[in-house]
């Protein structure tokens, strides 16, 4: 395992050079972090290049960095990352790319490059809002047309904007703003002065 990941990193380094922003190696895998303006031409030569010959997209995804593990987040806000797979050389990366502008996150689409980027994209973009670029068909995949924000972004609130309901007197479903009224939930300690004494 350990000459693999060695091989592959030297690949990695060979190929990309200076595209790489962060090279972590840690618990088996390699994660590399580019800039948007280099995530086009990272993601084809890792597809392209027979030394790399990264054919399948297992995976991707919008994280929402903001309080990352209940911190503080000193940075950009929005990232996709990736997760591929070589088959030929039986070796898998992860690729991180922040997109560059918080308040509209956009990085390209990679679906040119990797068809089943597709649904994943639009997962993304309705979950976090981060558009894609190129992409030929971005619109929502989980949520209702008229659903308003982004559900997995950490400033969207537990209870939503709007409920749906079905209306007896207009037979129909409609929406309408959230009646739930918020509220804290506090633990119930139990103390007693001798608990575990016999």
């Amino acid at each position: 395992m350990t000459r693999r990941l060695d091989t592959l990193q030297a690949a990695l380094e060979s190929s990309l050079g200076a595209q790489i922003q962060s090279f972590v190696r840690a618990l088996g895998e390699i994660t590399i972090t580019v800039s948007a303006a280099d995530y086009p031409a990272v993601a084809r030569k890792l597809h392209a290049d027979p030394t790399l010959n990264f054919e399948q997209l297992i995976d991707l995804c919008g994280v929402d960095y903001s309080g990352y593990k209940n911190r503080p987040w000193e940075g950009l806000r929005y990232a996709v990352v990736l997760h591929l797979l070589s088959v030929a050389h039986n070796w898998r990366v992860r690729v991180k790319v922040f997109a560059p502008d918080d308040d509209l996150p956009a990085v390209a689409s990679v679906t040119e490059i990797w068809n089943a980027a597709n649904w994943f994209e639009r997962e993304a973009f309705d979950l976090y809002g981060i558009v894609f670029e190129g992409h030929n068909d971005l619109r929502r995949i989980l949520t209702d047309y008229g659903f308003i924000g982004h559900p997995m972004r950490k400033d969207f609130p537990v209870s939503g904007h709007v409920e749906m309901r079905y209306d007896p007197e207009t037979r129909r479903v409609i929406y309408q703003p959230v009646t739930i009224e918020p509220r804290e939930n506090t633990p119930r300690v139990v103390r007693e002065d001798h608990y575990g004494q016999n």
